[in-house]
């Protein structure tokens, strides 16, 4: 029987409030991935094992966003440890990989790195982060981390309204554009009967059950060392790509020191460069100049705006592969560098920079557990699906994050073997007086260290609830100088801002303002939860 309503058309607003726990929660943008994390929580597992569980089951649940051949940042308070610790799991351009192979090789399109196909694939790092996870802070196995997932990608899941419409868009699009054998793999995996599933019906995934299953099996080994390490290379071998065995072999997720910031009595954490978190750090360096007394107010929105297009701008020139930065990490934290960069800002608008961003696909979450452990967690293919490549028989469906190489040599992200690109994908954490006070993240490109910022001082400076300040209206800044509002943003303050010099463009798609969690941790040990309204998001929580 097919739904006798338009489930994504919402015609009244619904209203939603945090959510309270104490032993633990999960909160997902999907229920399914949400209730793997507590289904392992309730079977003695702690905020580590949960998040891998969840991770896993994003693979399955929302695989337009993300997947097994995905990459992965976290950011992971101890309890044990009474420290946050920073996961790395993005992975460098392939050995064979170069802006001189590719151009002999007529692999460039138009000076510029391709989308789709194996050209723009890097090595993926999830399945190391959950292994990392696992290994490090985990109590369970990871094959019992991983055992959800493999259940419903074997035995299936009714597909929700969000994930049904981005699936068959996405097809549509790509019968459009994939022409060569190479993509084959996507259509039977994903379409097999050419069109993808309506809200309801009955997701099937055994492919995925099998890879799931052999990568908890192995600890992981299978991915990079075993069967479906030899299954990538004959693949890339035969469509001609550059990842091959020995990049898989030879890769390891790092284990990084988070960077912050202070900002007015808080400390706002996200994963050092190669990850973008540092644009919401040098945003809110420039923001704690000003004195902000009132969420809905033009001074508030405009100077937010002109310090995001401060950040990017700087970001985009220098930020890459730290090894390859000309700057370090605390020069672009300066406080005296966020303080000369506000005495820059004037009443009107300024044009910084004028590219157009790309779309996104990628999955955030987060966990805690009673003892104190959270986790904030994200994990991503990148544009959608990803590059379009998906392994024959394995369900591994690889990200394009090489994508965003640049094949000028002058360029500071520039392509060079082994080297990891400028990340969008960013965890972030928030810290008071060296005490957790829980994760948050905000999915989607380039919106995340946006949405990060507007998050933020929706919290610390307006005093908003965990679910109230993801709510809020959003605004996002383009790279051609346009702001894009969401229909429930004030038309006065667009006006207003519009008056300033910005150009105000208002938006019905409410996918492109990102996708968001929260969990705070109160002094007595209740955790509070927000969770996206703009999609399928749940709290699960006992």
């Amino acid at each position: 029987m097919k739904t006798p309503f338009d489930p994504l058309l919402q015609r009244y607003p619904s209203q939603r409030f945090p959510v309270y726990a104490h032993r633990g929660m999960v909160n997902c943008s999907t229920p399914q991935a949400a209730s793997a994390g507590l289904e392992i929580l309730q079977k003695g597992g702690n905020a580590m094992d949960a998040a891998v569980a969840a991770a896993a089951a994003l693979t399955v649940v929302e695989p337009n966003v993300n997947g097994i051949g995905s990459d992965a940042f976290a950011l992971v308070w101890s309890e044990k440890d009474q420290k946050l610790f920073g996961l790395n799991s993005s992975g460098p351009a392939p050995a064979l990989a170069s802006i001189e192979r590719l151009k002999a090789d007529g692999k460039d399109n138009d000076g510029k790195m391709p989308v789709f196909g194996w050209t723009p694939v890097t090595v993926p790092g999830a399945p190391k982060a959950w292994k990392e996870m696992t290994e490090r802070f985990g109590r369970l196995s990871l094959a019992e981390n991983l055992a959800p997932a493999v259940r419903y990608a074997r035995e299936g899941y009714p597909c929700s309204p969000n994930l049904a419409y981005s699936w068959r868009a996405t097809a549509r699009r790509y019968r459009e554009i994939f022409k060569s054998p190479e993509f084959e793999g996507w259509f039977s995996t994903f379409v097999p009967e050419g069109v993808g599933p309506e809200a309801g019906d009955l997701v099937v995934l055994p492919d995925h059950a099998n890879t799931l299953e052999a990568i908890g099996r192995t600890n992981a080994d299978a991915f990079y060392t075993g069967d479906l390490a030899r299954a990538i290379d004959e693949k890339s071998r035969k469509d001609g790509g550059y990842l091959r065995y020995e990049d898989l072999a030879s890769y390891e997720a790092n284990w990084v020191e988070p960077i912050s910031l202070s900002y007015r009595g808080y400390d706002v954490c996200e994963i050092p460069p190669n990850g973008q978190g540092i644009v919401t750090l040098m945003a809110l360096n420039i923001l704690k100049e000003f004195e902000f007394t009132e969420k809905e107010s033009v001074e508030t929105y405009h100077r937010q705006i002109e310090a995001i297009k401060m950040a990017f701008a700087d970001a985009f020139k220098c930020v890459t592969d730290p090894d390859d930065m000309p700057v370090s990490v605390s020069q672009l934290l300066d406080p005296a560098y966020g303080a000369h960069r506000a005495a820059q800002m004037t009443d009107r608008a300024q044009i910084w920079t004028n590219e157009l961003p790309p779309k996104s696909g990628t999955v955030y979450f987060c966990c805690a557990d009673g003892e104190g452990n959270m986790v904030s967690f994200i994990q991503s293919n990148y544009m959608g699906f990803g590059s379009g490549i998906v392994v024959d028989g394995t369900g591994i469906s690889l990200q394009n994050r090489g994508a965003d190489f640049s094949l000028d040599p002058d360029d500071v992200n520039c392509l060079r073997p082994g080297k990891r690109t400028y990340h969008t994908i960013i965890p972030g954490f928030l810290m008071k007086n060296g005490k957790p006070v829980g994760p948050f993240g905000i999915m989607g490109g380039y919106m995340q260290p946006q949405a990060h910022v507007q998050f933020v001082m929706n919290y610390v400076d307006f005093g908003l609830d965990p679910q109230q300040a993801l709510d809020a209206p959003r605004w996002q800044w383009m790279r051609d100088g346009r702001v894009t509002v969401e229909s429930r943003f004030d038309p006065g303050m667009a006006l207003q801002l519009q008056r300033k010099g910005h150009m105000m463009q208002p938006s019905l798609s409410a996918g492109s303002f990102g996708r968001g969690q929260m969990i705070v941790r109160l002094d007595n040990g209740v955790l509070v939860g927000g969770t996206e309204s703009r999609t399928d998001s749940n709290i699960a929580c006992f």
